[in-house]
Parts: C-alpha cells; structure tokens; sequence
C-alpha cells in the first residue's frame, strides 16, 4: 500500500504543530557546523520526530532519510525522505519562505512529494502524476511557465554565496542572461517555478532531503530538474530545476562551461 494526499497532508499537520509555534519567537538555535554555521532548532528535531512517529506506525516497512536523526532502511523500496525545516536560516530570521518537505521514493525515484509553509498556510503537493497548489486562495493543479528562452526567464539561488569559486563563475555566467533574479527563498522558490511564477532554480552542494520532496513537485509540474551534467537530483548535488526542457538546455550549456 502507497501513501496518499491524506497521509501526507496528516505529516505536515504533525510538523506544523511543532514548527508554526516556535515560528518568530526568537527559538533556542544551536549550531551543527564547527567553523561555520549550520543552524538547528528544537523545531527541526521535533517536527522530524512527529513525521518518522506516524510513518513507522502506518508503513514499518518503508525506510527513512531524514536531515535531524539517524536513517533507516535505505536499501528498502520505499523510502520517506524528510527535511523538517528547509530554510532553517529564513525561520530564525521570522521570513516565512521556510517548509517543511516530505518527498517519497520509489525504487530510488523520487514519485512523490509535499511542501508546506505553515505560517502562509500553502502546501504544495506531487500526488505522482500531477502536481497541485492549496492556501488561502483555493486548490488548483499547477503547472511550470512555457519560458523557452533565458532572456525571459526568472531565475532564484538561496544566495551566491553558497557557490564555490569556480561554481560562482558558472552560476553568475547563467545570471547575466536572464530577465530577472533573485535571491533568499530556500525551497519556496522551487514551489514557485512549479507554480509558473519562477523559471529557474540553480543551487550547489544540497543533500537528498533538499530536494527528495521538490523533484516530483517539478517534475509532475511539467519542469525539469537534474544536476548540472545533467544526471538524475535523487542524491542531491548541483542542482538545476527549469520551467521546460528548453530553458534547462540553453542554462545546463552554460553550467557545464
């Protein structure tokens, strides 16, 4: 038996009730990276352990990879994948364009996936074949902007700073094309692209739980989503998520160098 919207709407319902509390209350934050900075709340803990509770008493069988706890069952067929807190930099900052993603893999393919921003109350969710839009203003299905071109297009990164030297050449080449860009909207900004109002998503160095519940958000959306050669995201990496396949081949050029 597969998951469906109901039992992925019941997880982020468990992670909302750990996270939206802790929202712009100035959460305890405590710091993973020695020499750096890799912030982790007590939201992020628990919000993962109200998910990993309700998977492991509804699918025992299924495993688990998860950002805050240990994995399960990576060798299983069916596989969750959990970033409880995506963006956790935006909520400490009180920005609202964090989420919480819980993607579902299939014999290690991303099939499914769900992000919610609890604070704006929008869920973004890829049921495996199409993918849909609910908030304040209604349900819809979504899909990506016919953008064909980079000098249409509008492209988002968390920041250039989260790019290498040699990457930052790469991604700034891609920057000087399009008609507009933007910068600080974490997963947000791959909801958006599947919605039509973003076309391009370009990021460095991300882990299988940033990106296990956004490959079939897109993907089902009518985008594309690879690393920057070109191979499947499952496993995270470079990454590059275009409105269509023609936007995706003209930036993929230019990233390859």
């Amino acid at each position: 038996m597969l998951p469906d919207r109901a039992f992925f709407y019941a997880l982020a319902d468990s992670a909302k009730a750990e996270t939206l509390p802790r929202f712009r209350t100035g959460a305890y934050v405590t710091n993973k990276l020695k020499g750096g900075f890799d912030p982790v709340t007590a939201g992020d803990r628990a919000a993962e352990t109200a998910i990993r509770a309700l998977i492991e008493e509804r699918f025992p069988e299924h495993g688990i990879l998860g950002e805050e706890h240990d994995n399960i069952g990576l060798d299983r067929e069916h596989i969750w994948v959990i970033d409880p807190i995506d963006g956790t930099r935006a909520f400490i900052s009180g920005v609202p364009v964090w989420g919480t993603l819980i993607g579902f893999q299939s014999g290690g393919r991303s099939v499914m996936g769900l992000m919610d921003q609890p604070f704006t109350g929008e869920r973004y969710f890829a049921d495996g074949e199409r993918s849909w839009y609910s908030g304040p203003d209604g349900e819809r299905q979504i899909r990506t902007r016919d953008c064909r071109a980079l000098s249409d297009a509008i492209l988002f990164t968390t920041s250039p700073h989260i790019f290498l030297e040699h990457e930052a050449e790469r991604y700034h080449a891609v920057e000087r094309h399009v008609r507009l860009f933007r910068y600080g909207t974490d997963c947000y900004a791959y909801s958006l692209l599947a919605a039509g109002h973003v076309d391009l998503v370009i990021e460095s160095s991300l882990k299988p739980y940033d990106v296990g519940a956004l490959i079939p958000l897109i993907e089902h959306a009518g985008g594309v989503i690879t690393t920057w050669d070109g191979g499947r995201p499952e496993a995270g990496g470079n990454i590059i998520a275009a409105a269509t396949a023609d936007l995706h081949e003209q930036a993929i050029a230019i990233l390859a160098g």
